[in-house]
């Protein structure tokens, strides 16, 4: 009686594996990231499948034009996918990328730090895949920069809103 018990929850176990993985990502996504981390703003998000499995790379490229300086930061993440229930994902990633700042002439005396940065990053988030093409994430991405001026080198915690075209 153990034995075909032990048999059956094996059995059980095993089909609820092959569920959970059975949800897999889309091969390419694109859309936008709606954040505003260092002042950057929304980023135009592109995310493509990596090897069958359930992770991926993710680009954004995202710029602002101030009244007090122009910017751009350019970010690539790894990120591992984990299905929690039908159409919803949570998600984990590691990362970093380059950006620019520019403090315009007039505002230098009071900012006068920009240039070129690096950055290392974070990415925790979730989201949720439509039966239609449509994926809505919502994420929390820490980033540490670092620079020789003095403009990114702090913890920046970024929240954001993602918006995606599956195909």
């Amino acid at each position: 009686m153990k034995k075909l018990i032990l048999i059956a929850v094996f059995a059980i176990g095993a089909t609820f594996v092959n569920e959970t993985q059975a949800q897999s990502i889309s091969e390419n996504a694109l859309g936008l990231r709606l954040g505003g981390g260092d002042g950057i703003g929304p980023e135009i998000s592109y995310q493509r499948a990596l090897g069958g499995q359930n992770n991926r790379l993710e680009l954004d490229l995202g710029w602002r034009n101030h009244s007090r300086y122009d910017a751009f930061k350019l970010a690539g993440l790894y990120q591992w996918v984990w299905n929690i229930d039908g159409g919803f994902n949570w998600y984990a990633g590691l990362g970093g990328g380059v950006g620019s700042v520019d403090v315009h002439e007039d505002w230098r005396e009071r900012y006068p730090n920009d240039g070129a940065f690096l950055f290392v990053a974070g990415d925790i988030g979730i989201e949720y895949n439509f039966d239609i093409p449509l994926l809505l994430s919502l994420d929390f991405r820490p980033e540490i920069g670092f620079n020789d001026y003095n403009v990114t080198n702090d913890l920046s915690p970024d929240i954001a809103l993602g918006i995606r075209y599956q195909f």
